[in-house]
């Protein structure tokens, strides 16, 4: 009887399938048995451990009973010692007062911080008013103080010329002591200035972010559209 290839073929994947069923059995079965040896089943029966506790009470060793006296005699004897461990000696009495009158040495007094304060502000009071003046017309920076995390330069304009001035403020040049530009926001000053030699002010806002480490300003400003004048001051106290 001549056999089909196809069911050969089907028999033989069949036979290799049951084969490698068989060996995955056998391996994971003793694979199992490998990591679950020493782990055993926990005795719950409770009669076991009724009888385990009965021994345990009855090899228990008793316990000491002290005295009253003797109990009173260790507490006031540790209280006694407690106190005289606690209590300081008179060389930390010493050392504590040496530190005490040197701290109080070191600290400096409310009058020389004052003087020290005043100091300062005379020091940067002397550089102000600066001027500047080209063709009749007088930039003034009068004073700078912080404000709102911005230093603000008070100044005023007048013209005393012959003709009446333009400005375009956004042409304000700020830079610092290192040559860094800085921006700056103009308040109160008219785009025109008249020559009637009045006087205008304003303010000139920096915010103080861009001059932490700067100590002077310079300041330019030019007229629109002829761009004839130059005002131009340096020196310009960064007040902190």
């Amino acid at each position: 009887m001549k056999l089909n290839s196809t069911v050969a073929l089907t028999l033989i994947l069949l036979a290799m399938m049951l084969g490698a069923g068989f060996v995955s059995a056998v391996w994971g079965f003793t694979v199992g048995h490998e990591a679950l040896k020493g782990v055993t089943q926990p005795d719950v029966r409770p009669t076991k451990k009724l009888a385990d506790n009965q021994n345990a009470a009855s090899g228990k060793e008793g316990v000491a009973i002290l005295r009253e006296e003797d109990i009173l005699l260790n507490v006031k004897e540790y209280i006694k010692n407690k106190g005289e461990s606690s209590k300081p000696t008179d060389k930390e009495d010493e050392q504590a007062k040496n530190t005490e009158t040197k701290e109080a040495q070191d600290k400096p007094s409310p009058e020389s911080l004052t003087t020290q304060a005043s100091f300062t502000s005379t020091n940067s009071d002397l550089k102000l008013p600066i001027k500047s003046q080209d063709r009749g017309v007088t930039l003034e920076v009068n004073s700078a103080t912080q404000q709102g995390g911005s230093l603000l330069l008070n100044v005023s304009l007048k013209n005393e010329g012959s003709d009446a001035v333009r400005f375009l403020y956004s042409f304000l040049n700020v830079t610092d002591d290192q040559g860094r530009a800085l921006s700056a926001i103009t308040e109160g000053l008219p785009g025109e200035v008249p020559a009637n030699g009045e006087a205008f002010s304003g303010t000139v806002s920096i915010p103080s972010a861009l001059i932490e480490d700067a100590k002077n300003l310079s300041l330019t400003l030019t007229d629109y559209p002829d761009q004839k004048l130059q005002l131009k001051m340096s020196e310009i106290p960064v007040a902190r």
